[in-house]
């Protein structure tokens, strides 16, 4: 009978289930037939694919049940089942596990069981594709596993969606589990097991509780995997599963000493398991031997199975020596509770408390410094002496206090007073600026498109003042330069756009200018069409406006011989003598001044008046002149208040049950000018996403008005959209040089700015505006605070930026923002706080200590009432203190 053909053919068409069938009906002779053939096929089957083709895969269940059912020895089923033919590297656990148990069945006990061993140690990992396979034939065939960790691993593995349910039947529980304590990977396997009523958490107890198991196992199992060390990752599931057991005094006593050895060097949280073990049985072992304040143990006395005197000042010792406040917390608390409970055990913490004048924390050796002078009396002289000589670990103060109860101690050498830097110098507010090109060369070079792109504020008014002035001193040598570097495929931006809607960018109008100028534009009257109608920011307005206004004027041939509002200062301003000069030439060459360009000339003149320059003015004839001469600069009150624009009814910044998109409201109050682009630029405040390209020139808009600049530019600060663009620190710093006084806008501008890491000068910022005794310090706390409380700013980023100003020399403006912003930042009871806070806590008792600052915060004095130990109760309680040790004037704070 022609077997291999019939096989052949079945593997051919790849019918795994009937080639099992059939391959369970060969004899010997037809076995090793279809075995010495399977080679010569495979190579077959090879050569139909490409080396890198993955086609031979489709092949691998019926060949790996093939070569099961027919190869001879156990060791050659191995390798064959595993070829890497059969996968791909990226290829998941085997899916043909039952068929190949069902061809393999009626194969000797002995092979089988060697098989079964020889696929068991070929894992390599815990989800190697032949782990399933491995398991199955060590459970069909009862032979204890070889002692291969991956192999635990991977048995934990497949009892991870549902341990409870087969794990008491499991034949392999027996020889396994033991092993789970002792082989490498397998914490990390199990270390997302953390529901103590599901999963091992909750199956390996209930074994123990049924008998199943037995529980001393389990417990003696995690104590000697934590004596045996590891990652915390690698020993989580061990602690938790060591809790889930809740090991009774009784049960702990007989693992006090290991108990003990854990203490001084393991990860964190298995000291502390440590320590709730041995507090439980230091409680026991006192109970149990009747320990009362008038009783006591002598050292080297315990009940039996309880912990000595000696062991106490072992675990005490062990624990202060420890770098994790939590530890060193809990080994004076544990220290302070036995002592005074058993008077005795005095004479045992000199060691330990000497341990503890060497913490890092000061709170922590203020602590030990405590209990020393309070047990000092208790103290045999031995103890006294070694208390002695750890006091000059202690600072100066704490030194003092320990050598009163302590005479003969060496006290450290106090700190030389420590005097905080002097705020540096301002630099100059602003600089003269280059004046505008006369040059035809500069100007056809500086609006060279393929050369020019997104220019300065600066760098645009010189192209726009130069290009207006040579277009009435030369407009032939002007127009002749222009052409020479203008083919017609030269400005493609603007030559795209003139069929479009709008022009959004001030370089389009420009280039169009340009255009109109040479005679090479496609159209025209473009400047009605192509200004944007559409609402849009005030400031991008006036600039759009100014733009337009000459392209209308080159088209009308009403181009003026020079602009007004080109400024002549670093700020943006406009000299009010130069401003005046240009009239001059205007009303010389009997010329109007552009709409747009008046309204921007008069918001760029300085503040303070020049009485001589506007008499000049005054002297004029014309209309233009005598609004210039009749200019005050107007006086507007900007209004800031939040709205979250996720939530309508939101009045809680500290609620975490949705994100907080803040959202600015903002309105100002202004004397009307009768200008209609200056008096929109002083009262509205409208904002979209897409006119942000141009906010670094809002300052220079606006430099005698900053407040309202800033409001302008505030919607824009929060990234409400992926194409928002953020105020950077050096459109900060022009906000910073303007004049006018700074409110809520300004500051909440620069608070956001100090919260953001990528704005690395707005320390520079701060310190330039304080230098000039222009930063609002209360405003901007309250703004920080605010941003703070919603996460919109991460406070330790916040805290870096103004510990950075403060070490230069703002720390009374840091302490003023600090104080001003804890009201809004502290939680309320039952309120989880902020990541970052006890840092910026601490940097606000810091600050006030240097500056001497007094005046009770109510916030600050509520938050510090409430009960607890943790680190932003300490220094909230330290602030405290501080700013109430003297006269008492009560800060005040903002409201939310």
């Amino acid at each position: 009978m022609d077997h291999w053909g019939e096989i052949r053919k079945l593997i051919e068409t790849r019918h795994a289930d009937r080639l099992a069938e059939r391959v369970k009906e060969l004899d010997e002779e037809g076995r090793k037939e279809v075995a010495a053939r399977l080679p010569h096929l495979l190579k077959e089957l090879r050569g139909r694919f490409d080396r890198w083709d993955t086609g031979l895969v489709d092949y691998a269940i019926v060949l790996r049940v093939a070569g099961a059912a027919t190869l001879g020895g156990a060791a050659a089923v191995a390798s064959w089942l595993y070829r890497r033919d059969f996968a791909p590297q990226w290829a998941g656990a085997d899916s043909d596990v039952d068929l190949v148990l069902a061809v393999v069945a009626d194969r000797p006990a002995a092979w089988r069981a060697d098989l079964a061993k020889r696929l068991a140690l070929r894992a390599r990992t815990s989800d190697d594709r032949g782990m399933p396979l491995a398991l199955a034939l060590l459970r069909a065939t009862g032979v204890e596993p070889p002692p291969h960790d991956p192999l635990v691993s991977g048995w934990l593995t497949s009892h991870l969606n549902g341990p409870q349910e087969g794990l008491p039947d499991d034949p392999l529980l027996d020889h396994l589990l033991p092993r789970l304590f002792e082989a490498e990977g397998a914490g990390r396997v199990l270390q997302w097991e953390n529901d103590p009523r599901r999963g091992w958490l909750a199956a390996l107890p209930a074994l123990a509780e049924s008998g199943r198991v037995q529980r001393e196992m389990l417990i003696d199992g995690c104590v000697r995997r934590f004596l045996r060390g590891g990652t915390p990752i690698d020993l989580r599931f061990f602690v938790r599963l060591h809790e889930a057991l809740a090991p009774s005094p009784a049960e702990s006593a007989a693992y006090a000493r290991d108990y003990l050895r854990l203490l001084p060097a393991s990860p964190g949280q298995v000291a502390e398991l440590a320590v709730k073990r041995l507090r439980a049985l230091d409680d026991h072992t006192a109970a149990m031997s009747g320990s009362t304040a008038g009783g006591g143990r002598a050292a080297g006395d315990a009940t039996p199975g309880g912990l000595t005197p000696d062991d106490l000042a072992e675990a005490w010792e062990s624990l202060l020596f420890r770098s994790e406040r939590k530890l060193v917390r809990a080994g004076l608390s544990w220290l302070d509770r036995s002592v005074r409970r058993t008077p005795e055990l005095a004479g045992v913490v000199a060691a330990p408390l000497a341990r503890a004048f060497a913490a890092e924390s000061r709170d922590l050796q203020e602590k030990a410094v405590e209990l020393a002078v309070a047990h000092a009396a208790a103290m045999d002289e031995e103890g006294r002496a070694t208390v002695r000589e750890a006091i000059e670990l202690l600072p100066y103060d704490l030194g003092r206090r320990a050598a009163e109860a302590f005479p003969g101690g060496t006290v450290a050498k106090p700190e030389p007073a420590f005097a905080p830097p002097l705020l540096p110098a301002a630099p100059e507010r602003s600089g003269r600026l280059v004046a505008p090109t006369s040059s035809l060369a500069e100007l056809s070079d500086l609006m060279n498109p393929h050369i020019v792109s997104w220019p300065s504020w600066e760098k645009w008014e010189r192209m726009l003042a130069g290009f207006v002035a040579l277009a009435t001193l030369d407009r032939a040598g002007l127009v002749a330069a222009l052409r020479d570097q203008m083919p017609r495929s030269s400005y493609p931006s603007v030559s795209w756009h003139y069929p479009g809607g709008s022009w959004n960018r001030a370089e389009h109008w420009l280039f169009g200018a340009a255009r109109s100028l040479t005679g090479t534009a496609p159209e025209a009257g473009t400047w009605r069409r192509l200004l944007p109608t559409r609402r849009m920011t005030p400031p991008h307005r006036m600039l759009l406006h100014r733009a337009a206004e000459v392209v209308r004027a080159v088209e009308e041939g009403t181009l003026p011989p020079v602009l007004l509002a080109t400024p002549t200062h670093s700020t943006g301003h406009v000299a009010a003598d130069e401003l005046v000069r240009r009239l001059e030439i205007l009303a010389a060459a009997g010329a109007k001044p552009l709409a747009a360009d008046l309204q921007q000339a008069l918001l760029r003149l300085p503040r303070t008046p020049d009485p001589e320059a506007m008499a000049r003015a005054a002297r004029l004839a014309s209309p233009s002149a005598r609004i210039v001469a009749e200019w005050r600069c107007p006086e507007v009150r900007v209004e800031l208040d939040w709205t979250c624009g996720s939530k309508a009814d939101c009045d809680d910044w500290h609620d975490g049950s949705h994100h907080h998109d803040m959202r600015p409201v903002l309105a100002a109050t202004a004397e009307p000018t009768g200008l209609p682009l200056a008096d929109l630029l002083l009262g509205s405040f409208e904002s979209t996403a897409s006119e942000a390209q141009h906010l670094a020139w809002w300052a220079a808009t606006l430099p005698s008005h900053r407040e309202v600049a800033a409001a302008h530019a505030l919607p824009h600060v929060l990234r409400h959209h992926w194409t928002d663009s953020p105020a950077g620190s050096g459109r900060l710093r022009g906000l910073a040089r303007a004049e006018g006084a700074p409110g809520a806008a300004f500051a909440a501008m620069l608070a956001h700015a100090l919260g953001d890491p990528e704005q690395a000068d707005a320390v520079d910022v701060l310190l330039e505006v304080a230098a000039r005794d222009e930063l609002p310090a209360d405003e901007v706390g309250r703004q920080a605070g605010l941003l703070g409380a919603n996460g919109h700013v991460k406070l330790t980023d916040l805290t870096a930026a103004l510990d950075a100003a403060a070490s230069r020399g703002a720390y009374a403006q840091v302490w003023l923002i600090a104080a001003a912003a804890l009201p809004a930042l502290l939680p309320a009871p039952g309120q989880r706080p902020r990541h970052g806070l006890t840092g910026f806590v601490t940097l606000a008792a810091t600050t006030a200590e240097w500056c001497g600052a007094h005046g009770e915060i109510p916030a600050v004095r509520d938050a510090a009432a409430r009960r607890g130990t943790s680190g932003l109760l300490r220094e909230l309680r330290r602030l405290h203190t501080l700013v109430t040790a003297g006269p008492t004037t009560t800060t005040p704070g903002p409201s939310t």
